[in-house]
């Protein structure tokens, strides 16, 4: 990389423009910010009226809705239009002029840069100015990878990031808001890390111990009055399940979940009470239906043979759908009844993957149907498509979504499928309809529809009758 040593490096901006003046950046360029604070931080310009080069209303973009009004902004100096390569590799450089020292011009000094190189990092949330390593400059706010080494540089809205691998030397800006925050927030962890270090135990809320498997026990035991069948394997898939975790330098009764940020535990505390006696009987009405609907007669009726479960959803799934024939089930889900923590359990993978997993149903009814559900999608790849149409439309909006595409298709079967697409700005799918030989009994065209609206409903899916009915060539293609 570059032979300049970036531990005594030293930046001196010195070309600054005056808000006051009325001289500002043009549209989009990224700027060195001096607020009128004292502060230092970066952005995008984004003027009100980007026909204007003297409007001095705008904004100036860090991130994903993270911006700084240009009244708060006193002075900018361009980050763009420097080219640091050749400066860097003088390893005797220790200080770099960007732009013309002047007499009574406004300078600005930047030293104290670090690296990645000595495995540092920026500080969540900590906002940096960057030297990258093909010699620009740049800025943005830290945020590390979850789960792996290494983060980016939020500098743009969409996450517009600079990878960590892309930065030489980096240097933290002005501290604001957002960094503040997080920093009380790491705070507050350390607090809490060192309460929690020896919690104590209210005797009236603990007087069985800190064991929660002994709560759960004296649940089970009152449970299996009503339902012979209880189990603590049942009782415990009512999620999130129920832990005694310490919180502010005590015990409580909580569900602990994932901070989306760092992965740290998040402990929400039962609240409904204020002795051991209580919280079992909570337990008792959190797990009652769960253990109700796990009833061993009602799930496995038909036996364990899974064959015989498997067998049932073939015969239906094929009544419609003709050309099914067991092949082309092997590279799909693949089941099993199994005994899971010492109860029995529907537990399904997919293709070749080794583990199963549970797969929770409360009767042997609603496995079937999951089951005829997997075995119709199955089905429907398998056969191919020979010929499509898509019935032209508008603007549709489905429930804050827009419909985007609405397709025909004749299976080489001679069946047919209908896909419909829908998205919004940043997310979107598709789901595929197998149009039932039932439709096609329909004497007419509109009776048809009749039918075929009730698998693919418009409200749901955006074409009613009012579209289809007057579309000849769909008539045509679908052999009316």
């Amino acid at each position: 990389m570059f032979n300049a040593n970036y531990k005594t490096l030293i930046l001196s901006f010195n070309e600054f423009y005056d808000i006051v003046d009325k001289d500002m950046p043009q549209y989009g360029e990224f700027c060195l910010l001096e607020l009128k604070n004292g502060d230092y931080t970066a952005g995008e310009w984004n003027p009100d009226d980007y026909r204007s080069k003297k409007s001095t209303s705008g904004k100036f973009i860090r991130g994903t809705a993270d911006t700084i009004g240009s009244e708060e902004v006193e002075r900018w100096h361009s980050l763009e239009r420097y080219d640091l390569s050749e400066c860097l590799e003088d390893e005797e450089m220790g200080l770099i002029n960007l732009g013309p020292e002047k007499e009574g011009c406004r300078s600005v000094k930047f030293e104290g840069f670090k690296s990645f190189a000595d495995r540092k990092n920026p500080k969540e949330e900590q906002y940096c100015l960057l030297i990258m390593k093909d010699g620009t400059l740049a800025a943005g706010r830290w945020n590390k990878w979850r789960g792996q080494a290494g983060g980016a540089f939020i500098y743009a809205p969409a996450l517009g990031s600079h990878s960590s691998d892309e930065v030489w030397a980096w240097k933290p800006l002005s501290t604001d808001e957002s960094f503040a925050m997080e920093l009380e927030r790491e705070n507050e962890k350390k607090r809490e890390k060192k309460l929690n270090k020896n919690p104590s135990a209210d005797p009236e809320l603990f007087k069985y111990g800190t064991d929660i498997n002994v709560y759960y026990e004296k649940a089970l035991e009152k449970l299996r009055e009503e339902f012979y069948w209880a189990t603590l394997t049942m009782m415990k898939k009512q999620t999130p399940v129920w832990q005694i975790a310490p919180l502010h330098g005590k015990y409580v009764f909580g569900q602990i979940s994932k901070s989306y940020y760092d992965d740290s535990d998040i402990v929400t505390p039962w609240t409904e009470g204020a002795t051991a006696d209580e919280f079992v009987d909570f337990l008792c009405r959190y797990t009652h239906d769960t253990v109700k609907n796990s009833n061993p007669e009602e799930k496995f009726k038909f036996g364990t043979d899974i064959d015989v479960y498997l067998e049932k959803a073939f015969n239906n799934v094929k009544k419609d759908y003709h050309w099914l024939d067991k092949k082309i089930l092997k590279k799909g889900w693949q089941y099993d009844i199994r005994k899971v923590d010492g109860d029995l359990e529907f537990v399904r993978k997919y293709g070749n993957e080794i583990k199963y997993s549970v797969y929770d149903v409360e009767s042997a009814e609603r496995f079937i149907e999951t089951v005829e559900y997997d075995y119709q999608s199955a089905a429907l790849q398998a056969n191919e498509t020979v010929a499509s149409y898509a019935p032209e439309f508008g603007h549709i909006s489905l429930h804050g979504w827009n419909l985007e595409q609405y397709v025909f298709y004749k299976l080489k079967s001679g069946d047919y499928k209908v896909s419909v697409t829908a998205g919004d700005r940043v997310t979107g799918g598709s789901r595929d309809f197998f149009i039932t030989p039932y439709c096609f009994e329909a004497k007419t065209y509109e009776e048809f529809l009749d039918r075929y609206l009730k698998i693919v409903p418009e409200y749901s899916f955006g074409l009613g009758k009012e579209e289809l009915l007057p579309d000849n060539d769909l008539k045509k293609f679908l052999g009316y």
